[in-house]
């Protein structure tokens, strides 16, 4: 890698906000951090200035005036809110023409807009839960986690859901000693490689409300997260745990730890967006390249109406390029 490679953006569902906060995102950062959108340039909001470039190293030559763009046709327009079936499969395969650039070290990391999983389904049989699972694919099937961050709280919040996108009674069968074990350890990677904490600390919510309450209200606590808590710290990790939920988000708890695991999506999730729904970033861990996402969606109620909120996107941005360059310079060490 060089320093003139740039965070890349794919473009995400052009129906929803996302080529919005990337236009927005690109008037607020310009030089600052330079970045290229991978997408179709006419689903841009109107008078967004832009620049096509032939290659990421392009970006930071442009930057100041315009937002570089890689150009993927579409065969579609994108209608705010209306999601066309004949663009789905160009949105896959701007996903995976992403991480093709960031894996043969082309772009420093990568920043995914928005997809919209139902519309991808329908209109070209997407068979992945999310975004996540797509680029473990893309990847090569590595194991990976999710985390939502908000490095802007004070302390920061980091949440890892150990289920992600499955419904909640699948939970308690998904959620496994092997799934957790290797939850923490994707955590611990990740908080010691990207974000150089030394000795991370990890939280693990309970299950069960209460974290269980003795088995009064779910026996997963005692029978094996509490066990397996303990081998875990045996091992060195620094792990504390099973807590209660309902108490792990305030200011003070959050003090006592770097990361917290949860045992699934909405158990972190909205702790989070609740905290800080506009600046949260999304990022997989486990991946052999960097990637973030705004800690949003599609928003097609408010799409084409130029009042999406570009915060997280920026955040996301700031991420990318932060990480990046973590692992750019271990990678030079």
């Amino acid at each position: 890698m060089t320093d003139r490679q740039p965070v890349i953006v794919s473009c995400g569902e052009p129906a929803g906000i996302g080529p919005e906060v990337a236009a927005k995102a690109w008037a607020w950062l310009r030089a600052r951090l330079p970045f290229v959108w991978l997408g179709d340039p006419a689903h841009l909001p109107a008078g967004t200035a832009y620049k096509h470039i032939t290659h990421p190293s392009e970006a930071a030559d442009v930057a100041a005036e315009a937002l570089p763009v890689l150009l993927h046709g579409f065969p579609a327009p994108a209608t705010p809110g209306q999601p066309a079936p004949a663009n789905a499969a160009e949105v896959i395969a701007v996903i995976a023409r992403a991480v093709a650039l960031v894996q043969a070290g082309e772009a420093a990391a990568l920043c995914t807009a928005p997809i919209h999983k139902g519309a991808l389904h329908a209109g070209a049989g997407f068979a992945f839960p999310g975004h996540t699972e797509y680029l473990a694919h893309l990847a090569g099937g590595v194991p990976v986690a999710m985390m939502l961050a908000s490095e802007a709280l004070a302390p920061p919040l980091r949440v890892v859901p150990a289920t992600i996108h499955i419904a909640l009674r699948e939970v308690p069968k998904a959620y496994t000693p092997a799934l957790l074990r290797q939850t923490v350890a994707l955590t611990d990677a990740a908080l010691r490689r990207d974000f150089g904490i030394a000795l991370p600390r990890i939280a693990v919510a309970g299950l069960n409300p209460h974290a269980g309450e003795a088995g009064a209200m779910g026996d997963e606590e005692t029978r094996w997260i509490a066990p397996l808590v303990a081998a875990l710290r045996a091992e060195g990790f620094t792990l504390s745990g099973p807590h209660p939920a309902d108490t792990l988000f305030h200011p003070a708890a959050r003090a006592r730890y770097d990361a917290v695991i949860c045992a699934y999506h909405d158990q972190a999730l909205i702790p989070i967006k609740t905290l800080d729904f506009a600046g949260g970033v999304n990022l997989t861990l486990g991946l052999p390249f960097v990637r973030t996402s705004p800690d949003h969606g599609t928003a097609f109620d408010i799409a084409g109406q130029g009042i999406a909120d570009a915060s997280s996107m920026i955040a996301a941005l700031e991420m990318a390029a932060r990480l990046g360059a973590a692992r750019r310079g271990a990678a030079r060490g």
